[in-house]
């Protein structure tokens, strides 16, 4: 994947023309002027990562105009951030992101909403011994949270207790139910659990 943004996407966006997926829903007929929306994802770096995202947007009435990925700028989970502009109806725009979430693609922001609700705990206890990288893959599993950001400290050795600073993204309204599987992971390796976290940079 490239860097760039611009009115003409790379070629494999040239295939997407809404006129060619035969007639709308609507027939034709659209419930309000289209605007510009832009919505922000987060994708794998492998093969057709990007032109699967692009699918539910094409599929669903809207009309691609720009693409802007840098794959030298991770997100903290190693994948790349992706925004799509792109021009729908207040009502097909509400349709393409659900679509989205139902490919599996994590949508990150949408217009002016934020789909990803942060919260920033401390792990305190032997981290080391318990497995750290194994605590973080566990989290990653529950479908309510990822983490963003890890910081250790361990100033008497990876031996005797060390903390852990998680800044924990939860999709929007279920980070209670991120805390709550954090808590549980917690409760199973002994750990202690210091959330949430406000007012502190992650």
């Amino acid at each position: 994947m490239s860097d760039r943004r611009d009115g003409a996407p790379e070629n494999a966006v040239d295939d997407f023309d809404p006129a060619d997926s035969g007639p709308s829903p609507d027939g034709g007929r659209a419930s309000a002027t289209p605007s510009t929306h832009t919505v922000r994802l987060e994708l794998v770096d492998e093969p057709g990562q990007l032109l699967a995202a692009l699918h539910p947007i094409a599929d669903n009435g809207g009309n691609l105009l720009s693409i802007y990925h840098e794959r030298g700028n991770k997100t903290p989970r190693g994948r790349i951030p992706v925004e799509v502009d792109f021009e729908a109806t207040p009502d097909r725009f509400e349709e393409i992101v659900d679509a989205l979430r139902s490919e599996g693609v994590n949508v990150m922001q949408a217009g002016t909403e934020r789909y990803a609700e942060e919260v920033t705990i401390l792990l305190f206890g032997h981290l080391i011994d318990t497995d750290l990288s194994d605590t973080l893959s566990r989290i990653e599993t529950c479908e309510s949270a990822s983490v963003a950001d890890v910081s250790l400290a361990a100033p008497q050795g990876t031996e005797e207790a060390s903390s852990a600073r998680l800044r924990l993204e939860a999709r929007a309204g279920e980070t209670d139910a991120a805390l709550a599987a954090v808590r549980e992971l917690a409760a199973e390796k002994e750990l202690r659990v210091v959330e949430p976290l406000t007012g502190v940079d992650a």
